[in-house]
């Protein structure tokens, strides 16, 4: 997929956050693989902004607080 992204995320303390939730649970209702979630909580992929928003949004949360790019 590439090489990593300097893009970090909280999706899997969310995701605890949420009931335990699975990344296949994650994945199905943002509309992507189970392997996509796991690149993205890796840093290994980042997502389209739509994608981005759709996890967000699953969470009930801002944008900023599911993905932060750090400054150079």
């Amino acid at each position: 997929m590439g090489k990593a992204t300097r893009i970090t995320n909280q999706i899997r303390t969310l995701r605890f956050h949420s009931l335990e939730m699975t990344q296949a649970e994650l994945a199905k209702r943002v509309g992507v693989t189970r392997q996509t979630i796991i690149a993205i909580e890796q840093g290994k992929y980042s997502p389209s902004l739509e994608v981005a928003f759709q996890i967000a949004r699953v969470f009930g949360v801002p944008l900023e607080q599911v993905f932060q790019y750090p400054e150079a």
